[in-house]
């Protein structure tokens, strides 16, 4: 249920060495009586950045936006083909000496009416996107431009929101009751989906010889949610089992413009990133879903009238909230998770059995929160080294509320009001300065005091994961919900399997993973 931007991508992430930044190239320049804006990461909920004084270098902002239309159009294509996502950064980061710079961020024309954006890449810059006391967050969810509200039934649903606007504290709230008034429901319901998902898996790889991990992770994630949160089984009403489909195909409408399907490069970059696609082809879809949730969500729609939100945007945001952040966020973090834990290999598998079965037999035999929470820190810590490697939402955008200046590690940059900035969350959760082996999967990388003081580094939540989301933030609504359920993912695989083997490829939404074996629980 993010309240961030959302950007689903399949290829892997990389960062910037800090050996490859060239600060002899900055020229100090007076800062007397500049106020700095700088990060400030605490483990308590307080706003995210701070003005205070510093003796780091000011500088102009370096880069620039090319000639109106061209600029654009060569930074997309770089972007998309000549470069590739993460080469596009990094190249610029050594161009410029700087993990600060200008550029166009695509999709650019004829979609986005201004592309132009600050880049901030690094763990020092980036939290100043959610400090909404700096910058504005309204209709920047997908980035320099929003999708048709004909998407969302005519509502700019609350993730388009800023939290200055009077709908979005209410309808927060209303997501926050969702997923509280349902939460004893999660752990048993989760169990029941996902273990039948293990079942089957199990036959179809005795059948193959492999077993495609994706499609069925992805119905069972739209099952578990329907009966976790709505206390309904899809199967059992006109939507049958067409939801996955149904959705990603309303996705493809909203996202098209940021996305590969590896068509082609110029015919895909005319059909997908140069138009919308038109709303109306999806509609008869998007409308299917709707009605399932207005028939489903029963109580929960009591109270969004309580809260003073009318049915139909009521159930408008649960389509969005459901479907794209929460159904999205699991079929592009469940394949990363088993990705990640696959290649690690035994040795990590035969640790995280051990722990987990472990606390579950002190448990009295029972998956319970206590477990989750308090015996199971290598499964935790698993599930944010995940998070950090290849977090579901890579992209920031805020546009700057007043003239300020925002600080990397090595130097202040000189921002101005209305400017927007963005940021490329891989970058900053990889930052070489904050993290050893940055680019490594660390199993146990937040085990223990000195790991837990990292976690204010894992900022995939559109926040710290020390701070809380809020009506007054636009950190995910389900931030806690999604680490629970990620963890109990890791859970189900290791007390019904002592090792599982895979293969890796990529898809248009995340990576593609095929289970090639799996090793039943022996202790």
């Amino acid at each position: 249920m993010a309240s961030a931007s959302l950007f689903f991508s399949p290829v892997p992430t990389a960062s910037i060495n800090s050996s490859q930044l060239s600060t002899s190239s900055l020229k100090p320049r007076s800062n007397r009586n500049c106020r700095i804006i700088t990060a400030s990461l605490s483990e308590k909920s307080q706003p995210i950045a701070k003005k205070s004084e510093s003796s780091v270098p000011i500088r102009k902002v370096p880069g620039d936006y090319g000639l109106p239309l061209i600029g654009p159009l060569r930074d997309r294509l770089a972007y998309f083909y000549f470069e590739g996502r993460d080469d596009f950064f990094k190249n610029r980061v050594r161009k410029y000496g700087s993990t600060v710079f200008r550029l166009n961020m695509p999709p650019g024309p004829f979609v986005a009416k201004d592309p132009r954006v600050i880049a901030l890449l690094d763990a020092a810059s980036f939290p100043v996107l959610f400090d909404t006391s700096l910058v504005e967050k309204r209709d920047l969810f997908t980035g320099t431009y929003m999708p048709s509200t004909d998407l969302t039934g005519g509502f700019r649903v609350c993730s388009y929101l800023d939290p200055s606007e009077p709908h979005h504290a209410p309808l927060k709230k209303f997501l926050f009751f969702l997923l509280a008034s349902r939460r004893q429901e999660i752990i048993p319901e989760f169990h029941r989906t996902f273990g039948s998902l293990f079942e089957n898996l199990e036959d179809e790889l005795a059948k193959k010889g492999k077993a495609d991990f994706g499609d069925p992770n992805d119905q069972a994630a739209f099952d578990f949610l329907s009966r976790a949160l709505f206390g309904q089984d899809p199967a059992e009403t006109k939507l049958g089992r067409d939801a996955p489909k149904l959705i990603r195909k309303w996705v493809l409408f909203q996202l098209g413009p940021l996305l590969t399907l590896g068509l082609p490069p110029y015919l895909e970059d005319l059909l997908l990133h140069s138009f919308m696609l038109p709303p109306a082809l999806v509609k008869s879809d998007y409308n299917r879903l709707a009605e399932f949730f207005k028939e489903s969500a029963g109580p929960v729609l009591d109270e969004a009238n309580r809260l003073g939100i009318s049915q139909d945007e009521a159930v408008h945001n649960l389509v969005f909230a459901i479907c794209f952040n929460t159904f999205g966020g699991l079929t592009i973090l469940f394949p990363n998770l088993v990705k990640l834990i696959g290649r690690a290999g035994a040795r990590l598998h035969g640790k995280l059995a051990q722990e987990i079965r472990s606390a579950v037999r002190d448990s009295g035999g029972v998956v319970t929160m206590r477990a989750i929470e308090e015996l199971m820190p290598l499964t935790k810590s698993v599930v944010y080294e995940t998070l950090r490697i290849e977090p579901p939402v890579p992209v920031q955008y805020g546009r700057a509320k007043h003239d300020m200046v925002v600080q990397s590690h090595d130097a202040g940059y000189q921002v101005k009001a209305g400017e927007m900035l963005f940021g490329y969350q891989p970058m900053a959760t990889k930052d070489p300065r904050v993290f050893d082996r940055a680019e490594e999967f660390v199993a146990d990388r937040f085990v223990g005091e000195e790991g837990e003081k990292l976690l204010k580094y894992v900022m995939w939540s559109n926040g710290p994961e020390t701070e809380s989301p809020t009506v007054d933030n636009k950190q995910c609504a389900g931030k806690d919900f999604v680490v629970l359920v990620a963890r109990l993912l890791v859970v189900e695989l290791f007390m019904r399997y002592d090792s599982f083997e895979i293969e890796v490829g990529t898809s248009p939404l995340g990576s593609s993973v095929k289970i090639t074996s799996l090793k039943k629980a022996t202790f």
